[in-house]
């Protein structure tokens, strides 16, 4: 039996736990039904044979392109001690050189790798509040507010996310919306040993689909919303809501808070296999409403009630009634991961009030409806819009607020669903005064293309409409024809620092460039 635990490794990286109880990999195959050969005392699991530690589990899983276990070589020599893997993997391994290897067999490895990976962890999801978001927009912002008000009012938080991971308010590097499944249990280990008392994670459709959330109960789910997005990726929006749906059902949540105001929600609300509470701004059924809505272009102010008469004043950072939506949805999360059998209903309800002050004092979110503001006569918005159902949000809650002119700058990302780019371009030349269509992420697609099914969309609206390819001449140009009174917008890639061209990320910030633009002015 080997065993190559390293605490010293494992505490050099900010995703794992810094001590782990060994597992032998005949407790794992007794629990899972795998066929083992061999044995090792397993500390951790890895998809990725870069990024083993000694003691790991290496998770060799049949790929569309190669099988995972043409890298089990490397990852062996990195400190793996067994490897997970089907019975093609098994003969691919023998057939290196590798048949003394420890191996957990089965038919299907990514089907028990979420599981297998909370179990070697020590099951940490549990020991956590866990608020799962989903929907097409708006999860970053529901998650990154639930989490820094949790913080503010004094309660150890993390997220995982599309802006990043947080834990303790410090950031951590990742590189998924919702990292694999191993990595995702590594992180939560992490947590538990920060004394972590609440996760809000972003739950994409992709994660979903693919398995990233396995072995994840959420103590709630979260639906925002569905608008078209993804159908790169999903065939329908039909699938799409399908695997959205999917979050809502007793493997993977507890109790689902949902959002009647959108036609997919009050469909979910009927159909999840899961209790349901409802939310809505315009729905009086819901079980959470918010009232006295006033919007401001800093923010608003509302009332909120919940259930059993619970009442208070409550404040969002953001401008915009879906923000107003976004911050209900962040609260009533909270009060339902607070709200568990060993705690006093009172105790959640004081925390959600404590948290709905401390969300007042907030400054919002990395790039959405992040102002840019350097004494200039002008309004200057950094938003992460880049699908329609975001950009006829952003765009709407600004156009009331414009006392003169609104100008946006816009473009649409590259080998992603073509058919939204002319939506998007309707959108900004129905809602705003001046459009200037640029390059958002081309990837590996035609930039000037991509600019083409943008403008093909703005042929009947109002708006004056130019092409400026080049995206830092393109905010430069918003720029130098603001007027005092007018309001720029910088569509499409938010906190971003990259523009991503033919395979290579060129350094670029929005918000910098932004900056060095009203410097120039």
């Amino acid at each position: 039996m080997s065993s190559a635990y390293d605490e010293t490794a494992a505490s050099k990286s900010p995703t794992r736990p810094r001590k782990t109880e060994p597992v032998t990999l005949a407790e794992l195959a007794g629990e899972f039904g795998m066929d083992v050969r061999g044995d090792a005392r397993v500390t951790g699991v890895t998809l990725s044979s870069q990024r083993v530690l000694p003691g790991d589990l290496y998770a060799a899983l049949p790929g569309s392109r190669a099988h995972g276990a043409s890298y089990a070589p490397g990852a062996v020599e990195a400190g793996a001690v067994a490897v997970l893997t089907d019975a093609a993997g098994a003969a691919q391994l023998a057939a290196e050189g590798l048949e003394n290897t420890p191996l957990l067999i089965i038919e299907q490895p990514r089907k028990v790798l979420g599981a297998l990976s909370a179990r070697v962890y020590g099951n940490p999801s549990d020991r956590l509040r866990l608020i799962g978001v989903t929907g097409t927009q708006g999860k970053t912002t529901t998650t990154r507010l639930a989490e820094s008000a949790l913080l503010e009012a004094g309660h150890r938080a993390g997220v995982i996310g599309t802006v990043g991971t947080r834990i303790g308010g410090h950031d951590v590097k990742t590189t998924l919306t919702t990292p694999e499944a191993p990595d995702l249990h590594g992180l939560f280990g992490r947590m538990v040993e920060e004394e972590t008392e609440a996760c809000a994670m972003e739950v994409s459709s992709h994660a979903l689909v693919m398995g990233r959330v396995d072995g994840v109960v959420f103590d709630v789910a979260v639906f925002l919303n569905l608008g078209r997005d993804h159908l790169d990726f999903h065939e329908t929006v039909e699938d799409y809501f399908a695997a959205k749906a999917d979050l809502f059902t007793p493997q993977r949540a507890r109790l689902g808070i949902v959002n009647i105001d959108d036609e997919h929600g009050r469909r979910l609300a009927a159909e999840a296999t899961i209790p349901i509470m409802s939310y809505a701004l315009h729905d009086e059924g819901a079980d959470w409403r918010a009232t006295d809505v006033e919007l401001r272009p800093d923010g608003s102010t509302f009332t909120v009630h919940g259930p059993g008469g619970l009442e208070f004043s409550a404040a969002s950072p953001l401008a915009g009634d879906y923000n107003v939506s976004n911050t209900l949805a962040a609260l009533a999360s909270i009060h339902v991961a607070y709200s568990s059998a060993a705690d006093a209903p009172e105790a959640a309800d004081e925390v959600v009030r404590s948290v709905a002050t401390a969300l007042a004092r907030g400054s919002g979110v990395p790039g959405r409806l992040e102002r840019v503001d350097e004494g200039q006569p002008f309004t200057v918005v950094v938003d992460y819009a880049h699908k329609p159902d975001a950009v006829e949000a952003a765009l709407g809650t600004l156009r009331p607020l414009t006392e003169s002119r609104l100008i946006v700058v816009i473009g649409a990302g590259g080998d992603r669903d073509t058919g939204k780019r002319p939506i998007m371009g309707e959108i900004s030349a129905r809602l705003a005064d001046h459009v200037i269509v640029t390059d958002d992420n081309p990837r590996t697609e035609d930039a000037a293309s991509i600019r083409r099914q943008v403008l093909d969309g703005t042929t009947g609206g109002t708006a004056s409409v130019e092409e400026i390819g080049d995206r830092r001449a393109a905010i430069e140009r918003a720029i130098s024809i603001a007027e005092p009174g007018d309001i720029v917008v910088v569509a499409g890639k938010g906190h971003e620092t990259g523009q991503e061209i033919n395979g290579v990320t060129h350094p670029f910030d929005d918000r910098e460039v932004v900056r060095a633009a009203l410097a120039s002015h």
